[in-house]
């Protein structure tokens, strides 16, 4: 998500931090900012700028009103989560009285709870940010008497969620404290200064020495040391490791495209979208859900509206809602729904699905929608975007900023969220108890682990790409919610290798696409688990259908599938969940099935031919 850089040393602090940011670009954000510590002879002060938008608008501001001269600061890029993408929401944010600085990746579940506590204190918060409420408690542990490493350990110690914090104070300039738990954060280790950075790009001009920090750990930089402390303040160690890559592998961490990168970074993007969404209770909350529970009540007809990959997760949430809820739901292709005339009216949730929130097909069906008074919820990966601002609720999905234009992760972020809606729709229409709906979610938040079991065997769906690289058709099957994943993996090999592909429904084989199957052809199967008995063994038979004509069998099933085992050629194991949570863990082979294929091809994953990542025209 977004870019951290934070810095101590002999050079002017603003250059070595626009530097870092200018490398973190890559990463995606709305809007930047700088904080410097100013020595002077009664200490110090913070002398800041942040700016929305692009780093130009930050070095314009800062051309024309500069910062301090300084050797210690922090920057930031923002990926806006919690308010809209403006100066007043920009990273750095201050304490009560100026004397800290602090930059905040992730989320904090509980700063509502804390945001009402310091303000019955007196504090005055000025943006929309959850950043500003740690700003606030860390500033107040310094004036109790707190050094920065202290005031970080007990800040620390009282939040929830998934943060990288770095802060300056105005009467310490020779040191940057930081912190993470569940966000990426390194140390760039020089010599006679020292760096932070969100991944080594931000510093890897200046060293390649670096050291990774643990989960729940603080650490200090100063020009000359690093030292690291649990939150606890116990002495604690980082893994130190030697930089072997240039820049641009670096902005992907070693990855040779973003897209694999953002594979691999799934784990974790799951685990961000399921973030902050349960009560002290323990019940689904959906803090951008703007329907009352009365509306959401009222609703009799549900229409999912999306184009390529969200489609997809959309036919995914069309089994979980009716399942969940009984309420009908159709799903559609967003550059047909409103040519068709369809049928809408006031009881009627239109559920629009954009990674960027920007899809033109999509804007226009939920424009359509809401001129005929259906209510209209969006799903978006952009916090701000127009989607999200014209639809009358929103789920974010956290996933960060995507690179790649073949969607991975933001896909997978989309499921959750379309199981997440059905859930809630559940809870509030009574039509599953509150045990069930926990149930799924602590599965749900198991998911994570899940997937990268499936990850760690990826050399297994590498030597699957490598023998297939001569073909010339590759067709794809699937039942229940493995047949959207069918449909996905075919449109990622179409994306990206330029392969001919095709996913079919496996039962609709035998009414036409049986007539494609020749010997050798790649068919991978998606077989639904074992305790959905009738879709296993109805996969089955489809799967013999294709042996039989001489097919090569490629079957991703859970694991200790035995009665799968004899009838596939190549057998990928999954883990085992229930059925529909399997597309989040079956859709990733098929990923890196896609990407190591065009690799071995020669082409360009990232940016492949006639793509766009995000589609602004009908």
């Amino acid at each position: 998500m977004c870019g951290i850089v934070g810095y101590v040393g002999p050079r002017q602090a603003t250059d070595v931090i626009l530097e870092g940011l200018r490398r973190l670009e890559y990463r995606g954000y709305d809007s930047a900012g700088i904080a410097v510590v100013h020595a002077t002879e009664a200490g110090g002060t913070i002398s800041s700028d942040k700016r929305a938008g692009k780093l130009a608008n930050l070095e314009k501001s800062m051309a024309t009103t500069p910062l301090a001269e300084s050797g210690t600061g922090i920057g930031h890029t923002r990926w806006a989560t919690h308010g809209p993408p403006n100066d007043r929401n920009a990273h750095p944010h201050l304490g009560s009285t100026g004397r800290v600085a602090l930059v905040h990746n992730g989320i904090l579940e509980n700063f509502d709870a804390l945001r009402v506590e310091l303000e019955r204190a007196g504090h005055d918060l000025i943006s929309d940010t959850d950043t500003e409420v740690a700003a606030h408690l860390l500033e107040r542990e310094l004036t109790a008497g707190a050094d920065l490493t202290t005031a970080m350990q007990r800040t620390c110690s009282r939040l929830r969620g998934a943060f990288t914090l770095v802060a300056i104070d105005a009467l310490d300039p020779s040191r940057v404290v930081a912190a993470r738990r569940n966000s990426p954060l390194v140390v760039g280790l020089g010599d006679g200064e020292n760096f932070l950075g969100s991944d080594v790009a931000a510093f890897i001009e200046h060293t390649r020495e670096a050291l990774e920090l643990g989960q729940d750990q603080v650490v200090t930089i100063t020009a000359d040391s690093v030292s690291i402390t649990g939150f606890d303040g116990a002495p604690s160690e980082g893994r130190g490791y030697h930089v072997d890559w240039d820049l641009s592998a670096a902005e992907k961490d070693g990855f040779d495209w973003f897209m694999r990168k953002e594979i691999f970074e799934q784990p974790r993007a799951v685990a961000d979208s399921l973030l902050g969404r349960r009560t002290s209770s323990g019940a689904l909350h959906l803090d951008e859900m703007r329907l009352s529970e009365q509306e959401l009540r009222d609703v009799d007809k549900i229409i999912i509206v999306a184009c390529g990959t969200a489609f997809y997760a959309g036919m995914v949430a069309k089994y979980a809602i009716e399942h969940w809820t009984r309420v009908p739901v159709e799903v559609e292709l967003a550059s047909e729904f409103r040519y068709r005339d369809p049928i809408l009216t006031s009881d009627t949730l239109v559920v629009a699905i954009s990674q960027s929130g920007e899809t033109a097909d999509t804007l226009q069906a939920l424009r359509h929608a809401r001129a005929q008074r259906s209510r209209v919820l969006a799903i978006c990966n952009t916090n701000g975007s127009t989607i999200p601002r014209e639809s009358d609720a929103v789920i974010y999905t956290h996933a960060g900023p995507e690179i790649g234009v073949a969607s991975t992760k933001g896909f997978l972020t989309q499921l959750v969220a379309c199981l997440l809606l059905a859930l809630y729709l559940a809870q509030v229409k009574g039509t599953r108890y509150g045990d069930e709906v926990t149930q799924v979610l602590d599965q749900l938040e198991q998911m994570p682990e899940h997937i990268e079991s499936v990850l760690a065997a990826a050399d297994q769906i590498y030597e699957l790409a490598a023998a297939h690289t001569d073909a010339k058709t590759v067709l794809f099957l699937g039942r229940h919610a493995g047949y959207p994943i069918a449909l996905e993996g075919a449109l990622k090999l179409k994306e990206i290798a330029y392969l001919h592909a095709e996913g079919f429904a496996a039962g609709e084989l035998k009414h036409g696409p049986i007539a494609l199957l020749e010997e050798g052809l790649p068919v991978l199967c998606v077989v639904p688990p074992r305790d959905r008995d009738q879709l296993h063994d109805k996969m089955l038979s489809g799967i013999q259908e294709v042996r039989a004509r001489g097919a090569r069998t490629i079957c991703i099933a859970e694991e200790g599938d035995t009665a799968i085992a004899p009838y596939a050629d190549v057998l990928i194991s999954l883990p085992k969940v229930p059925v529909l949570l399997q597309p989040l863990v079956a859709a990733i082979p098929l990923q890196l099935f896609a990407c190591e294929l065009a690799t071995l091809l020669g082409h360009d994953v990232d940016q492949p031919r006639n793509l766009a990542k995000s589609v602004t025209v009908e």
